[in-house]
C-alpha cells in the first residue's frame, strides 16, 4: 500500500480523498494556490504545496507544478480527482516516468476514452450506438456552421476535452452555432487547456442515465448500477439519484453489462463513468466515457456501501477487487443536490464573496433511519472565489426507498444554513416539492420546461402561508414577551403582550389571535381554525423547529427591521405581524418604487469584462451580444433586450466588476 498520496485537486474532492486516504493511514499532500491558501483541503492534509497563482491554468494544470511538489514531499501516489489534470494523458504518463502510481486508469484508456471524439469512434467501431454527429475536428465558425446545419439543428457544441458541462452550447439556428463554437472553444482552452471542438446531433427529451464501472489491473471489471443525472442546468448536473427511477431491471443489466465490455476492450482499470443518452422507450446510446471519479459517485456509495476513492487506491496499488458482480447490491435509494455559489433570482448566476454562515445538516443516520451526507471544501468564513467552479457542497441523502429519501432531501435543505453569497438551496428545494419530481418523470429538459420563465422562489399555498403565518405569530409573540421583561421601566408603563393580531405575508393577511400557556402556545384563525405550535425559537436563533399540530418543520427565521423573515420548502417571505391599529395605519402608506435601469447594462454577476462588442452611438437590436463577462471558468453573453441607441460605454475590457456594477447605457 502507498505511504503518501499526493492530491492534485482543491475544495470538496480533495478533502474527499484526503478523508478515505486518512480512514486508510495513508499520508495526504494538498496543493494549494494563492486564492487557496487558507481552504480546508490544505488544512485537512497533513503537508501541503503552493504551486501558483489563482488561475488553474497557472497552478492546478501546469503538470511541472505538480511534479515538483510530488518531488519536494516524497509522494508515491497522485489522486487527481476530477477536473484540471483527472483526464490529461500526459499528466498520468509523467507520473509514471516519476515512478509514481496514477490512482486512475492508465494512459491508453484515458487517451482512448477520455478523448470524446476517439471514444466515440471506438464505441462504434464496437457496434455501440452513438448520437450522430460530426466526430472530426472543426477548425473555424464558419466550418462549424455548415457542418450544424447539415447534421441538423439543434446541435450540441462540444470541448472534446470538456467535462463538468464546460465548453458545451446547444444551438438551435447558425448565429448560436457560430457564438457558440468561439464561446466552447474559449472556454475548453481556459478549463482544459485544449481547444478541440465537435458537434453531434442534441437529442430532445433525453434522460442522462451513467454507469458507474470498476476494474481492477487483474481482468476484473464490474458495474455497480446507474446513476440519474437528467435534471441538468446549462449542461451541468443539479441533482443525481441511484438508481434511475426510469429503468427496469432488464434495460439497467443491458447498460450495465455493455458499459463493463466497453472498459474491458480499452484495458481499463479503477473507478469510470459510462454515460448513455436514454429516450422514452429506454432505447439507449453512448455518450461518452469519463475516466476518473464523477462528481455525484456519492450516491453510488450510498446504495452499494462501497468507498469508490478507497477501491482506487487499492486497485492502484496493484490488489484484485475483494468482490464480485453477483456480489454488487443495490439497497434503498439515494439523492444528491449540488449547492452552488450562484443567484436563482438572476438567473442562476455566478456568486462569490464570504460565507457568513455555513451550517448544514447533522450527518450520519437520523432517528427515522435515513441518511444525511454532505461533501465539501469550505467552512463558515471561508471566501468563494471566482476563479473555479462555484460548487459550495454536494448534499446526499439515503432511504429504503424514493419516495422517503426525496422527503429526507427537503428536510436536510430545510436545515442547511447558508448566508453572504447566493446560492441554489431555494430551488433545489423547490424541485423536491414538485409533482413531477416526486414522480419521476425526469428529462434533461426538466429545468427548462418547469422554470421557462427563471427561477421566482416558491408562492405558499393556503395551507403553507397559514403555517408560515402561525409561525410569525409565535415568533411576534416571543419578541413581544421578551420586550416586556426589560428592566429599568416605569411601574405603570409596562408593555402589555396583546393578543390580537394582523400577519401580512405573501400577499395575504391573517387576523389572527394568539395565545400561550403551560399547555403549549396556540394562533387561532377563526372560531373553526386553530393550531397548536411548540417551538425551540428564541430571540438570535437562525434556525429552529416548529411543531405545527405536533407535525415538525425547520423554518429559518431572521429579524429584518419590522419584519421577520421566514425561509421553508423554497418559499422565502417577509412576514408583518402589526396590531390591528397598527395595520390599519400601515395600509395608508405609500410604497417604495425601485429606481428605473431599463437604459442601463448592469454587471448581473462579479466577473471580468473580456470583451466589449459595441461603442458610443452604435444601434443595437435585441439579442444583439453587447459584452462578455466571465466568472467561475464560465463565458456570460449579454445581449440587448430591444432596439437601442448607446450613449455611454462605462467601462474597458478587462474590468473586474461587482454585480450591479454599470457596464453601459442607452438613450
Amino acid at each position: 500500500m502507498f505511504k503518501k498520496i499526493l492530491v492534485a485537486n482543491r475544495g470538496e474532492i480533495a478533502c474527499r480523498v484526503i478523508k478515505t486516504a486518512k480512514k486508510l493511514g495513508i499520508a495526504t499532500v494538498a496543493v494549494y494556490s494563492d486564492a487557496d491558501r487558507d481552504a480546508m483541503h490544505v488544512r485537512l492534509a497533513d503537508e501541503a504545496v503552493h504551486i501558483g497563482p489563482s488561475p488553474s491554468s497557472q497552478s492546478y494544470i501546469v503538470i511541472e507544478k505538480i511534479l515538483e511538489a510530488i518531488r519536494k514531499t516524497g509522494a508515491d501516489a497522485v489522486h487527481p480527482g476530477y477536473g484540471f489534470l483527472s483526464e490529461n494523458a500526459a499528466f498520468a504518463e509523467a507520473l509514471e516516468k516519476e515512478g509514481v502510481a496514477f490512482i486512475g486508469p492508465p494512459v491508453k484508456a484515458i487517451e482512448a476514452m477520455g478523448d470524446k471524439i476517439t471514444s466515440k469512434k471506438l464505441a462504434a467501431k464496437a457496434g455501440v450506438s452513438t448520437v450522430p454527429g460530426h466526430m472530426g475536428l472543426i477548425e473555424d465558425a464558419d466550418e462549424a456552421v455548415r457542418i450544424a446545419s447539415s447534421i441538423g439543428f439543434p446541435v450540441m457544441i462540444k470541448a472534446s476535452a470538456g467535462g463538468g458541462g464546460k465548453g458545451m452550447r446547444i444551438a438551435w439556428n447558425e448565429r448560436e452555432a457560430r457564438e457558440g463554437f468561439q464561446s466552447s472553444k474559449n472556454e475548453a482552452k481556459s478549463s482544459f487547456g485544449d481547444d478541440r471542438i465537435f458537434i453531434e446531433k442534441f437529442v430532445t427529451e433525453p434522460r442522462h442515465i451513467e454507469i458507474q464501472v470498476l476494474g481492477d489491473k487483474h481482468g476484473n471489471t464490474l458495474y455497480l448500477g446507474e446513476r440519474e443525472c437528467s435534471i441538468q442546468r446549462r449542461n451541468q448536473k443539479v441533482i443525481e439519484e441511484a438508481p434511475s427511477p426510469f429503468l427496469d431491471e432488464t434495460t439497467r443489466r443491458a447498460m450495465g453489462e455493455q458499459a463493463a465490455a466497453l472498459a474491458k476492450a480499452v484495458g481499463y482499470h479503477s473507478a469510470g463513468t459510462v454515460e448513455f443518452i436514454v429516450d422514452g422507450d429506454r432505447n439507449f446510446y453512448f455518450l461518452e466515457m469519463n475516466t476518473r471519479l464523477q462528481v455525484e459517485h456519492p450516491v453510488t456509495e450510498l446504495v452499494t456501501g462501497l468507498d469508490l476513492v478507497e477501491q482506487m487506491i487499492r486497485v492502484a496499488a496493484g490488489e484484485k477487487l475483494a468482490f464480485g458482480q453477483g456480489d454488487v447490491k443495490l439497497d434503498g435509494w439515494a439523492i444528491e443536490s449540488r449547492l452552488y455559489a450562484e443567484d436563482p433570482y438572476r438567473n442562476f448566476l455566478p456568486s462569490i464573496g464570504r460565507l457568513t454562515r455555513y451550517r448544514p445538516p447533522e450527518e450520519g443516520r437520523q432517528d427515522d433511519g435515513t441518511v444525511i451526507r454532505n461533501d465539501t471544501g469550505v467552512f463558515e468564513g471561508g471566501e468563494i472565489s471566482m476563479f473555479y467552479d462555484p460548487m459550495i457542497a454536494k448534499l446526499c441523502t439515503w432511504g429504503p426507498d424514493r419516495a422517503t429519501a426525496v422527503e429526507a432531501m427537503a428536510k436536510a435543505l430545510d436545515a442547511f444554513e447558508v448566508e453572504g453569497i447566493g446560492h441554489n438551496l431555494p430551488f433545489l428545494s423547490a424541485v423536491m416539492q414538485q409533482v413531477r419530481f416526486r414522480e419521476g418523470r425526469l428529462t434533461t429538459a426538466y429545468i427548462a420546461e418547469e422554470f421557462a420563465d427563471g427561477f421566482h422562489g416558491v408562492a405558499p399555498d393556503e395551507a403553507s402561508a397559514m403555517k408560515l403565518a402561525a409561525v410569525a405569530a409565535i415568533v411576534n409573540r416571543a419578541l413581544q414577551e421578551r420586550a416586556s421583561q426589560i428592566s429599568g421601566t416605569i411601574g405603570n408603563h409596562h408593555r402589555v403582550v396583546g393578543h390580537e393580531w394582523m400577519v401580512n405575508l405573501a400577499d395575504r393577511k391573517f387576523q389572527v389571535t394568539s395565545s400561550a400557556s403551560a399547555d403549549g402556545a396556540y394562533v387561532r384563525f377563526s372560531e373553526e381554525k386553530a393550531v397548536s405550535v411548540a417551538s425551540d425559537w428564541v430571540p438570535g436563533r437562525t434556525l429552529a423547529t416548529f411543531e405545527i399540530d405536533n407535525q415538525p418543520i425547520n423554518v429559518k427565521v431572521d429579524l429584518i427591521g419590522t419584519g421577520i423573515r421566514l425561509r421553508w420548502r423554497g418559499i422565502d417571505v417577509v412576514a408583518r405581524v402589526r396590531s390591528p391599529r397598527v395595520a390599519e395605519l400601515a395600509r395608508l402608506m405609500p410604497k417604495k418604487l425601485p429606481p428605473d435601469t431599463s437604459k442601463m447594462l448592469l454587471c448581473p454577476m462579479p466577473g471580468v469584462v473580456t470583451s466589449i462588442a459595441v461603442k458610443k452611438g452604435d444601434t443595437v437590436e435585441a439579442g444583439q451580444s453587447l459584452a462578455v463577462v466571465e466568472a467561475m471558468k464560465m463565458e456570460n453573453i449579454l445581449r440587448a433586450e430591444r432596439r437601442a441607441t448607446v450613449k455611454r460605454v462605462a467601462i474597458a475590457a478587462g474590468a473586474s466588476l461587482a454585480v450591479d456594477e454599470l457596464i453601459m447605457e442607452f438613450e
